[in-house]
C-alpha cells in the first residue's frame, strides 16, 4: 500500500535498488566482524553506513537504502543470521568450480534480525527509505538441494514455506521501524524469461540446470510473496533483475513472460531492468498490469562506461509512451554491488546517481510545464 509518505514523493521519483559498492575499507572492516570488540565493529560500521546514506543524498536521490553496507551479500546475511547453512555444495560457474551454501538445518529467527538495520536508516536520514529483503522463491532454488537439505526441509515446499513465514516477520519489524518501502528481491523470477534456460539447454551456472516450469512455478513463488506483503503497511516492491557478477547477467530475455503473471502479486510495484542489453525492453511495459506501477532501470550498472544524462532521459521517455509518468519510479537496473567483490568503484557509482537525478528533474520539467 501506499502510505502518506510515498504518496508525496515527485513525479518519476529516484531510488536506488538497494546495493552500493562496498570500499574496500569497508569490505576490511566487515571482514574483521569477529575478530573486533562488538562496540567497537558497531561504531565503525555505523559510521561508514551514514557515509552511504549521505552519498545518495549528495546525488539527489529520492528513496534512500543503507547501501547494503552491512551485508557482505544481499542475501548472505539473512542467511547467516537466521542459520542452519553450511558451504558444503560444489558446483560449476563460468568454468570455474565454486563452493555454495546450502540450507542443512532448520532456520531459526525468535526475533528480528533486520529490525536494528532498518531502524538505524530511519533515524540518519529524513528521506523516505527502503529496506531489501530476499524473496522465499529465490533462496528456495538456489539454497535447497535434495543431497543436504532433506533433513531439514523434506521438500523443496516445506523450505519455501518457512521462508516465507521467516520473511513475513522481518517485512513488519522493518515497517515498525519506520521504513517506507519493503523491497523483496527475485531474481530468480527472472530465470522464466530466458528462453534458453527454461528450453533446458546448456547453462554457464550449474545451479540453474533444473526443469523449470513457469505454469507450477510461478505461482507458488508468487503466493509465497503475497504471504510476506498482506497486511504490510508499506509500500511493496518486487524487483525482478538479470543478476549481476562482475559486470555480467546471470540470464537474458524480455520480460513479457512474466509480466502478466504479476497482475495477483500483492505488490506496489516492479523493478525492471531496461539500460543492460538483452534485458528488458520498454515495449515489455504495454503488459504491465494496470494494478501496478514500475521502476524503471534506466542506469546500466554493469558497464564501466558513463551514461550520459541525455540517455538515461531517453530510455525513461520511452516507457511514458506505454505507462504514464505518474506510475513510474526511476532507478539503476540492478544493485550496484549486490557481492563485496563487485567490480563497479564508489565513484562510478555516486556519478551514475548524480546523472539519474539530472534526467528524472529534466523530465519533470517536460511533463509539468504541459500541465
Amino acid at each position: 500500500m501506499r502510505t502518506e509518505r510515498t504518496k508525496k514523493l515527485p513525479l518519476l521519483f529516484t531510488q536506488v535498488i538497494g546495493s552500493l559498492p562496498r570500499p574496500k575499507f569497508v569490505r576490511d572492516l566487515l571482514a574483521q566482524r569477529n575478530a573486533m570488540p562488538a562496540a567497537r565493529f558497531k561504531q565503525q560500521l555505523d559510521n561508514v553506513v551514514r557515509f552511504a546514506i549521505g552519498l545518495q543524498e549528495q546525488a539527489g536521490i529520492d528513496v534512500i537504502s543503507d547501501g547494503e553496507w552491512r551485508r557482505t551479500h544481499y542475501v548472505g546475511e539473512f542467511l547467516t543470521r537466521v542459520g542452519g547453512f553450511e558451504r558444503c555444495r560444489q558446483f560449476e560457474h563460468h568454468g570455474e568450480v565454486k563452493m555454495t551454501d546450502v540450507v542443512v538445518r532448520r532456520m531459526q529467527a525468535p526475533e528480528s534480525v533486520f529490525a536494528a538495520d532498518a531502524q538505524f536508516l530511519v533515524e540518519n536520514t529524513d528521506r523516505c527509505t527502503k529496506f531489501a529483503l530476499p524473496s522465499p522463491f529465490l533462496i528456495a532454488v538456489r539454497y535447497w538441494h535434495e543431497d543436504y537439505s532433506r533433513d531439514a526441509y523434506p521438500t523443496l515446499e516445506h523450505f519455501t514455506d518457512h521462508l516465507a513465514e521467516i520473511i513475513a516477520g522481518e517485512a513488519q519489524a522493518v515497517v515498525a521501524a519506520g521504513i517506507d518501502i519493503v523491497q523483496l528481491d527475485d531474481p530468480a523470477l527472472t530465470y522464466f524469461c530466458d528462453r534458453h534456460l527454461t528450453a533446458g539447454e546448456e547453462t554457464h551456472d550449474e545451479r540453474l540446470r533444473r526443469d523449470w516450469n513457469i505454469d507450477e512455478q510461478f505461482p507458488a513463488a508468487l503466493a509465497a510473496i503475497n504471504r510476506i506483503t498482506a497486511g504490510l503497511k508499506a509500500e511493496v516492491h518486487l524487483h525482478c533483475c538479470h543478476s549481476v557478477c562482475k559486470r555480467r547477467s546471470d540470464v537474458t530475455g524480455d520480460y513479457k513472460p512474466i509480466l502478466p503473471r504479476l497482475a495477483d502479486a500483492k505488490i506496489d510495484r516492479v523493478n525492471l531492468e531496461f539500460a543492460y542489453p538483452n534485458t528488458g525492453d520498454v515495449g515489455d511495459l504495454a503488459l504491465l498490469p494496470p494494478n501496478l506501477s514500475v521502476g524503471m532501470g534506466v542506469v546500466d550498472v554493469r558497464s564501466d562506461q558513463m551514461p550520459s544524462v541525455e540517455n538515461i532521459e531517453a530510455i525513461a521517455f520511452a516507457g511514458t509512451k506505454f505507462v504514464s509518468p505518474e506510475r513510474i519510479a526511476l532507478n539503476p537496473d540492478c544493485g550496484f554491488a549486490p557481492d563485496a567483490g563487485e567490480p563497479p568503484s564508489i565513484d562510478e557509482a555516486y556519478e551514475k546517481l548524480c546523472r539519474l537525478s539530472a534526467a528524472a528533474c529534466r523530465l519533470r520539467e517536460r511533463f509539468l510545464s504541459k500541465s
